[in-house]
């Protein structure tokens, strides 16, 4: 399989935008702190969007707290080179609230805000972190202030959500019953009047008059603005298969986070976006020094603890990295052009700059 030359991707002045995507727990994070500190300091400006809830970015980075603007980031100032970094993490409420103010008046985006369905939709619909990612990523990038951006995706069930998102908001801000509630033009009262009057009060009996009301009132605000939201959205998809952007898949060395690593690369050659490769974190060395059948009958002969525990710590970890490199041939076997680098499992935790750097060597030691 071919060697993934993540260095000289992240050095390439042509690479605008990286963008981390896998599964959950695989370490999406630690991966685009450490690459984007890894561009900074070698001359690259850079800007750094996470969408991980818990917060490690800020720490590894050594700022107090991330917030939805961002922020710089003090980097090794005798190797920068001209480098800087800046970091922030999505607020996807504040991020739809940016949105509304920017294509509405100020009484509408006002309205719109105080409406109780417009707040549960910006905090919580199914869809809007990953909308919001894409919508912040434009921002960033009509701003031009960085030549390189790079993103940690959302730690979505399903990895593909990120590229599915808009197109879900946007199906369900203009799907059937949203343009019943925008046709009455004249609130839920003129809805359910009209031919649709029996449908209409009957699923005002399930949910409610208050939050139909609300609903129809916030689609019928918001359907003035749609037409900006669906652009934006489109124009960002867009830049996405442009030659400057970059997929990175990152998945760990198990079963289920490489079953969705494989998703994730079919579905990038269906939608042909570019795909860098494959990072794969904690991985473990494949020891062959000692063969295992020899060390396990050994052990049974030992008086001494220590050496047996030792010898056992040796069993274990050869018997992990042969279940792991099993996992890698099969994912290799089903996608060989795809180039790939293996991040080994570290002592320590990833919890500061210098840490970050370690991660970076071993992600841009191939090229």
């Amino acid at each position: 399989m071919p060697d993934l030359k993540m260095g000289a991707v992240l050095a390439d002045p042509n690479t605008r935008v990286v963008i981390c995507c896998g599964s959950g727990g695989v370490g999406k994070t630690t991966t685009a702190a450490s690459m984007a500190l890894h561009a900074a300091e070698n001359g690259r400006k850079v800007a750094v969007l996470t969408i991980d809830p818990a917060r490690r970015l800020a720490q590894s980075l050594g700022v107090t707290e991330l917030t939805n603007e961002p922020q710089p980031v003090p980097i090794a100032s005798a190797a920068a080179g001209g480098g800087s970094l800046d970091a922030m993490m999505l607020d996807m409420r504040r991020t739809f609230d940016d949105m509304v103010i920017e294509h509405s008046t100020p009484e509408r985006a006002e309205a719109i805000m105080d409406n109780a369905f417009y707040q549960t939709v910006a905090s919580s619909f199914s869809g809007t972190q990953e909308y919001m990612a894409m919508e912040k990523l434009g921002k960033l990038l009509d701003e031009n202030r960085w030549d390189l951006i790079i993103v940690d995706t959302p730690p979505s069930r399903n990895a593909l959500d990120f590229l599915d998102a808009p197109q879900r908001l946007g199906s369900f801000l203009s799907g059937r019953l949203m343009k019943m509630l925008v046709g009455g033009g004249r609130g839920v009262g003129r809805v359910v009047t009209g031919a649709m009057g029996i449908a209409m009060r009957g699923i005002s009996t399930i949910v409610g008059g208050d939050i139909l009301r609300d609903v129809a009132t916030f689609v019928q605000s918001l359907d003035s603005m749609f037409g900006g939201f669906s652009e934006r959205a489109e124009r960002t998809y867009a830049l996405l298969k442009r030659p400057g952007t970059q997929f990175v898949v990152v998945s760990s060395p198990e079963a289920d986070a490489l079953r969705e690593a494989s998703f994730f690369v079919d579905r990038l050659s269906k939608d042909t976006m570019p795909l860098a490769g494959l990072i794969v974190n904690r991985t473990h060395p494949n020891l062959t020094s000692l063969s295992t059948p020899a060390t396990e009958s050994v052990l049974d002969k030992l008086d001494d603890e220590l050496t047996r525990g030792v010898l056992q710590v040796h069993v274990d970890r050869a018997a992990t990295a042969k279940r792991e490199v099993h996992l890698l041939q099969r994912f290799t076997s089903s996608h060989p052009s795809v180039p790939l680098v293996g991040v080994p499992a570290l002592p320590f935790e990833v919890a500061d700059s210098d840490a970050l750097r370690a991660v970076a060597e071993q992600i841009v030691s191939r090229g």
